[in-house]
Formats: structure tokens, C-alpha cells, sequence
């Protein structure tokens, strides 16, 4: 007969949502039970977040050394050792790895069991000849590449971001499906590292950002030799001697290109196949658990967090949603999930990085707004760094609200953040206006955005009719 196990939470899943709920909970005083059948780490660590900014890293370096001569300094053509850029690849997974292992949580009381997990009843899941009765679950299972019925692809090698990691030498020319987050960032990383790189998009790269702000990615992309091509729908694949041949439509006309490597980066499918969710009455559909605003399933004991539950894909919103968990879950406390302040970011460079409405939303919900923006080129950092492509866009109701704002160029993804703030705490465009902001500083850039905001009325006719009439009593 096997063991069964009662606790007050059990946790499917390893990866970074997973993880907080686990480690929240044991430290709590709850007892808990975690599964996990793959890495420890989940996904972001081992083949998304970590790995793919790791190697963005080598391959800035590689860029800042090819064009150092800008800032006077004479260097050679850099040379790109590959092996040793996967060394410091999985290095800096394993530095990582120790926070996320099966030892650190078994150290915080938590229940660890390597097992696939499978639910038998409505309170009930089975791993490794375990049974794990619970008052509360929660379902963190993430995602997994989507692999899309291209014909040809499953007679042929390509790359996922769950494989592509594990090269060794460098591909001579990597030929790219998916022109979102994903695609782009790992076609300038390997173009910067010296692989030849096309991209095929079906529609147009980057969809959900902003097109104003993609122009400036798009060009800088192209600007790094990569062959960008847009609006290309791929009709099949096959190998091709020893690398692989990809026919396109675009314009009407059928093109063949050949590559020696394919990745496919076309999006990512939730990972819920073997949960057996039927015996426990949970609902879901192709895009992940249905939950409600609480993040709790058809079956009042479940919760799904991160990518099992669809919407956004981001590491951060898996840890957010965790908190909300346990907030629910163990306090008892109606906390729902809050999205209008979600941010998100495409690491290459220069970094896209977003938060709130987009220009187009804004104008649908509330009509009549404000567009205000500032240029890099205007920013003194950025001109003493040579960064100034790029700039910041914030979209604000005429009384200053702030609904949204847009970044691209260096350091997007760090200023964001104030943005991510004001719209989180509701604040109007006076408070970072009014901010002092340190000198010189990419930040000020946001800043001066929100200043433009008073540029008129400040340095209208009215105005200046008051200054004048003030300076008659000396």
C-alpha cells in the first residue's frame, strides 16, 4: 500500500511561482509538500531567464569591444570562443542553482519528492508511489516551448530555448521561426557572438509592444546584419545536407532559405498534460488553468499560478501571483490579482520595456489623452555613453493620470521600474516631475517626460501676463 502524506499545502512544480508559494508557506508554519519532476529552477533558470541573459551578456561584450574605437580606445576584432561562452553560461546557472535546490527547501521543512504528479481525486495527487492529501494545492507547472505543425519539422533538427543552451559551437548561421521576446533577443546575441542569423516572423516582430517604439529595435537589428524578414509564413522545412533548408511565402512568392541551425521560437504551451485535472473536476483550456481573480480553480482546494495559468508569461508575474496565493490560501485574506502595473521587458539592445496601456488602449478606454515623450539624444548620460538611440513615451490622461509608459533603449528595463510604480500606486504625473533625479542619469529622461507634461501652460502667454504683472511690486 503506498504512503499517503497529509499537509496543509502541496505545490506542483519547482519553478520560480513555485517555489515562493513553497518556501512562504514552510516558513509560515504550514507543512508542505513540493514536486517537482524536472530541474530544480524551473524553466527560468535553467533554460529561460538565466541562461538567455547570460549570454546576452557575452554577446554586449563582444559588441562593446567591437565598437570601442567610438570612445578612443583601439582594440582588435574580438574573438568568440563559444565553448567558453557556454562555460559562462552554465556557470551563472550555477551560481544561481544552490537558491532554488532540492537541499535549501528541504532545509526550510519543505517535503521535496522528484516525481511527476497526477491528481486522483478532488484532494488527492500521486507522485512516486506517493499519495498527497492537502487542504490547499497549488498548480505551478509553467510552460514549455510551443512546437507548431510545420510540415517537414518532425523529420528534421531544430533548437528550442530548451536545447539551444547546450550548444557548444557556435552555429554558422542560425536561422530563426518567431520574431517575439525570445526570437529577437537570441538572434542578436548570437549575431553579436559572430553567427550569421535570419529571422522569419509571419506578421510583424514584437506584436504587443509598441510599433513607434519597434522601430527603433527593428533598425538596430537590421543595423547589426541581421536578415530580418517580416511578414514571412513558413511553409515547411527539411534537413538539408548537413543543416537545414526553410521555404517561405512573403510577397506572394515562395522563397527557400538554408541554414546550419533552426530555431523555433513561435511561443510557449502550459504545462499540463499528465495533472490528470479531469479527476479533480479543474477546468482548463489550451492556454492554461481556468482561475479566478483570487487564482483559484473550478475546485475550491486548487490554486494555478504563472504560465499553467495562462496570461502572462513572465517569471515576475509568477512570483506576484505567489504572494496572492499565500495571501488567499493561508491568511484567509480576499486578495485578487492586480495587472494594470504589469511590466515586462525584451533584453536586447536597446532594451523594450513596457507597463500599463499602450497608446491604442488608452485612446479606447478614455478618448481624449496626452502623449509625452523625451529623447535619449536629449539625455546628458546618454550622450557621454553614446546611447542615445531610444526614448521614453508616457500616455497620460489630460488631468495627468498615468496610464502607461514605454521605454526602448539602454537601461529600459531598470527605469521602467518608476513607472511600474507611479501606475501601481496611482499616481499622477506631478510626482515624477517633481522628483529630484540624480545627475547625469538615464533616469532624468523620465522625468523630463513628465515635465513636458506642464511645458505649455507653463510657458504660455497667461503665464507669462503673471509674471509680468508680479514684477510690478518689485
Amino acid at each position: 500500500m503506498s504512503e499517503i502524506l497529509s499537509v496543509d499545502i502541496c505545490v506542483i512544480g519547482a519553478g520560480s511561482g513555485g517555489l515562493t508559494v513553497a518556501a512562504g508557506a514552510s516558513q509560515l508554519g504550514a507543512s508542505t509538500v513540493l514536486i517537482e519532476r524536472g530541474e530544480m529552477g524551473g524553466d527560468c533558470l535553467n533554460f529561460g531567464c538565466v541562461p538567455s541573459k547570460a549570454l546576452l551578456a557575452a554577446a554586449h561584450a563582444a559588441d562593446a569591444a567591437r565598437n570601442a574605437r567610438r570612445f578612443g580606445i583601439v582594440t582588435s576584432a574580438p574573438e568568440t570562443d563559444f565553448a567558453a561562452v557556454h562555460r559562462h553560461v552554465h556557470g551563472v546557472i550555477g551560481a544561481i542553482a544552490p537558491n532554488d535546490s532540492e537541499e535549501r527547501f528541504t532545509g526550510l521543512g519543505v517535503n521535496v519528492i522528484r516525481a511527476s504528479a497526477r491528481f486522483t481525486a478532488p484532494d488527492t495527487v500521486e507522485a512516486g508511489g506517493r499519495h498527497i492529501r492537502a487542504r490547499r494545492f497549488v498548480i505551478a507547472t509553467g510552460s514549455s516551448a510551443f512546437v507548431p505543425p510545420i510540415p517537414g519539422l518532425d523529420r528534421t533538427p531544430y533548437l528550442t530555448n530548451e536545447t539551444i543552451f547546450d550548444l557548444t559551437e557556435r552555429p554558422a548561421h542560425l536561422l530563426v521561426i518567431g520574431g517575439g521576446p525570445i526570437g529577437c533577443e537570441l538572434a542578436q546575441a548570437h549575431r553579436r557572438l559572430g553567427a550569421a542569423v535570419t529571422v522569419l516572423e509571419a506578421a510583424a516582430i514584437l506584436p504587443k509592444d509598441d510599433p513607434e517604439l519597434v522601430d527603433i529595435l527593428r533598425m538596430r537589428l537590421k543595423a547589426d546584419g541581421i536578415d530580418l524578414r517580416e511578414g514571412a509564413k513558413v511553409v515547411r522545412v527539411e534537413r538539408r545536407g548537413a543543416g537545414v533548408a526553410v521555404a517561405l511565402t512573403r510577397d506572394g512568392a515562395e522563397q527557400v532559405i538554408e541554414g546550419s541551425h533552426l530555431l523555433v521560437a513561435v511561443g510557449r504551451r502550459a504545462n499540463l498534460r499528465d495533472l490528470n485535472l479531469e479527476a479533480a473536476g479543474i477546468a482548463h483550456t489550451a492556454q492554461g488553468v481556468t482561475v479566478d481573480a483570487g487564482l483559484r480553480t473550478a475546485n475550491r482546494r486548487v490554486y494555478a499560478i504563472g504560465d499553467a495559468a495562462g496570461g502572462y508569461q513572465f517569471t515576475h508575474n509568477a512570483g506576484y501571483q505567489a504572494g496572492v496565493v499565500i495571501r488567499n490560501a493561508l491568511f484567509r485574506l480576499p486578495a485578487k490579482i492586480d495587472t494594470r502595473a504589469m511590466p515586462w521587458v525584451t533584453y536586447t539592445s536597446p532594451e523594450l520595456a513596457h507597463v500599463g496601456m499602450s497608446e491604442t488602449e488608452a485612446k479606447e478606454k478614455h478618448g481624449a489623452i496626452r502623449i509625452l515623450r523625451w529623447s535619449f539624444a536629449e539625455n546628458d548620460r546618454a550622450q557621454a555613453e553614446r546611447a542615445t538611440e531610444g526614448f521614453v513615451k508616457a500616455v497620460v490622461t489630460k488631468r495627468g493620470h498615468i496610464l502607461g509608459a514605454t521605454i526602448v533603449g539602454a537601461r529600459a528595463g531598470e527605469m521602467i521600474q518608476l513607472w511600474t510604480l507611479a501606475i501601481g500606486q496611482k499616481l499622477k504625473i506631478g510626482a515624477i516631475a517633481n522628483m529630484i533625479a540624480p545627475y547625469p542619469t538615464f533616469g532624468e529622461a523620465s522625468k523630463r517626460a513628465a515635465g513636458s507634461f506642464y511645458t505649455a501652460a507653463l510657458f504660455s502667454e497667461r503665464t507669462k501676463k503673471i509674471v509680468r504683472f508680479l514684477a510690478r511690486f518689485g
